[in-house]
């Protein structure tokens, strides 16, 4: 079997990984357009438990990433000037190069074949091509009218700086300036080192002319609006400039010999923080599918698809709920502190009061102290 994989995020590496685990003699093969070592973006987020689903399968895995990771039991959220914590709501993160450099080894022990500055633009020929090439997929757009592809943008516009502040937990500053609001979410990823994603709306991105702005007037102007979050850091650019969040998404996941997982296939809001992690369950789903199956790989990618999509909806449309309360964060901020961190930790719907008690017992505490 020739398995060719475009891409070598998370989802390209480890699909590889397990894929050449699973099948040994399978000629395994990972073509990257970038060079090795280039990354966009600074940090991966996870919530607190989240790679505990390797434990059984792949125990060499977790145990390579856990060390790696940084961890912290609470979420705060910074509004009016005022610090709500809620207890309970962990998350842990590592730094994007560092997690692929980690998978990238554990893709190298077992045989994988893994190519930088490869663009694989005519793609290969082989019994299966894994499209992992993100959110601009050359697999995806080869295929797209058959796969059935939707792609819209949300209106709100983010950037993705770094900064050499360690935050002590994932943390969400609102702030109100003469042209609109902006919110920032940024979490440490390395003890000397966090992410700092900031996000406006539309109206408030014209008004403040970022959009003519170069990428060091934006990092100023937003080093300047989140002043106080940085206590005297500075933020750090990485080929950064504002964008749009895409949704994707793909009735067939597959058609022919290619087939996508990740990114290229689904994404899902970067404030739920699970996007790598679906990705990850995505590649244990296809190479699962695959492994029982390798004599009919058609039928493997359809038992991909049913088998993993009921789970992944449910998670996509989480994804999308807090996506919106998002776009109308602006509005959400009229609430005094404790009313607006209760409609930000119920945005998905997914935690009912008894569950968010048993989680988060000081937070509920305090909000019904302030309540009353």
């Amino acid at each position: 079997m020739h398995i060719a994989i475009i891409g070598a995020g998370p989802a390209g590496l480890y699909s590889a990984y397990l894929i050449k685990r699973a099948i040994a003699d399978a000629r395994v093969e990972v073509h990257e357009r970038l060079p090795r070592g280039t990354t966009f973006g600074f940090g991966i987020v996870f919530s607190d438990r989240a790679l505990d689903f390797l434990v059984a399968d792949d125990p060499g895995t977790h145990a390579a990433l856990v060390p790696a990771l940084e961890r912290w039991s609470d979420l705060t959220l910074v509004h009016q000037g005022e610090r709500v914590v809620i207890d309970g709501i962990g998350f842990a993160a590592i730094g994007r190069q560092r997690f692929l450099d980690l998978l990238e080894a554990r893709a190298l022990e077992v045989g994988v074949e893994v190519n930088y500055a490869d663009p694989a633009d005519e793609l290969p020929y082989c019994d299966l091509v894994i499209g992992a090439d993100g959110v601009n997929s050359l697999v995806r757009q080869r295929h797209g009218d058959a796969l059935g592809t939707s792609e819209t943008h949300l209106s709100n516009r983010f950037i993705w700086f770094g900064t050499a502040r360690p935050f002590d937990t994932l943390t969400q500053t609102f702030v109100r300036t003469r042209h609109g609001a902006f919110n920032a979410h940024h979490y440490r990823y390395a003890p000397d080192a966090s992410t700092f994603i900031v996000e406006t709306n539309e109206a408030t991105w014209r008004d403040a002319g970022l959009g003519a702005m170069s990428e060091t007037d934006s990092l100023s102007y937003c080093q300047e609006v989140f002043a106080d979050a940085l206590g005297g850091e500075a933020l750090i650019s990485n080929n950064s400039c504002w964008r749009q969040f895409p949704v994707i998404r793909n009735r067939a996941w597959s058609h022919g010999n290619a087939v996508l997982l990740g990114d290229a296939l689904h994404t899902a809001h970067f404030s739920i923080g699970s996007g790598t992690r679906l990705a990850l369950e995505d590649a244990i789903a296809l190479a699962g599918a695959i492994k029982a199956q390798p004599d009919d790989l058609t039928a493997a990618l359809e038992d991909y698809q049913s088998g993993r999509a009921p789970v992944l909806d449910k998670l996509l449309k989480a994804a999308d709920k807090s996506a919106l309360w998002y776009e109308n964060f602006a509005e959400h901020m009229k609430l005094e502190p404790y009313e607006f961190a209760m409609s930000y930790i119920n945005r998905t719907g997914r935690i009912d009061p008894d569950r968010l008690k048993a989680l988060s017992p000081g937070f509920v505490a305090r909000y019904e102290g302030t309540a009353a």
